[in-house]
């Protein structure tokens, strides 16, 4: 962590999800406050929190792009390049709390505006797809493609600013869809892929040190963490909307966090997908935020 003072972002937004037929708008946007519920910002102690409330819920299915809510994903995106731009350079790690994964596109972009950043992509899929692979059609399903440039012009090319993190600077980490069709894109792509498999064949320190030392060797101005819940073993974290099984347990979950978090040019992390409908007693969520708030104190005492 760059800094023991830590913001936290609220971006409750679900428009990068499709709802199902048994439910009003996906339950991703009421993380901030479940989190908040459940000790996460008492325990974290941030210096500042913000909120920046998203456009109202559709699925409006854009024909130019094959994605869902284009229009209001890019406009929110811009509001939350907006919001963060005071802080990226500032002494502050920031915490950012989705909503779901195409938060990813606005704070791409924030990034890209300050420097050349680095991406570690800590997810249980790729979301590394175009369109019309997607049945869903949902941008939560396509953030990675999006930031790193592949899709279409209106979504990755947001400002003029294409590609918002180089694909070689990027590692995508723990996806478990193992299916050869599926994995094709990224495989064929310049990203950094280790899938669950061969994250544990090559070691958990092995591939975060060679991270580390690829933002290094590339002099980039720092490096972003994104977070799908979903990467961590469908035992301790179902609250998702897209199961699968195994997933990184909490002490492989400590061990990867707590070396990103403790170099000095992490610059902030953001957290999504956890649907507080499907963890009515919070039982997951506690588990989380207690493993949470542990990779931060690793990070903190980097610091001092």
């Amino acid at each position: 962590m760059k800094s023991n003072k830590i913001n936290i972002f609220e971006f409750p937004s679900n428009l990068g999800l499709k709802k199902t037929k048994f439910e009003i708008e996906p339950g991703v946007k009421f993380l901030p406050a479940w989190l908040k519920k459940n000790e996460f910002h008492d325990r974290i102690k941030p210096e500042l929190t913000f909120t920046l409330q998203p456009p109202v819920y559709s699925m409006d299915l854009d024909k130019e792009t094959g994605v869902r809510n284009t229009e209001k994903i890019i406009g929110y995106a811009i509001r939350q390049a907006e919001f963060l731009a005071d802080y990226l350079k500032q002494d502050s790690f920031q915490i950012i709390i989705g909503g779901d994964c195409s938060i990813l596109i606005g704070n791409a972009l924030a990034m890209k505006q300050k420097g050349e950043y680095g991406l570690f992509f800590l997810d249980g899929h790729t979301d590394y797809i175009l369109p019309e692979l997607s049945e869903s059609k949902q941008a939560a399903a396509m953030e990675l493609g999006i930031v790193t440039g592949y899709g279409h012009e209106r979504l990755t090319n947001i400002l003029s600013l294409k590609p918002y993190f180089k694909e070689s600077n990027v590692w995508c980490v723990g996806n478990r869809e193992y299916d050869p069709d599926g994995v094709k894109p990224i495989m064929d792509s310049d990203i950094n892929y280790f899938d669950l498999d061969t994250l544990r064949k090559i070691g958990i320190e092995n591939c975060t040190f060679q991270f580390l030392k690829m933002i290094e060797e590339n002099e980039l101005d720092g490096f972003f963490i994104h977070l799908d819940v979903d990467v961590l073993n469908d035992d301790i974290m179902p609250a998702v909307d897209s199961r699968q099984n195994d997933g990184l347990n909490y002490p492989e979950f400590i061990t990867l966090l707590g070396m990103l978090l403790s170099s000095p040019i992490a610059i902030g992390i953001e957290i999504t997908i956890l649907d507080p409908n499907l963890d009515k007693e919070g039982k997951y969520t506690k588990e989380f935020v207690s493993n949470f708030v542990k990779v931060v104190e690793i990070g903190k005492k980097s610091v001092q």
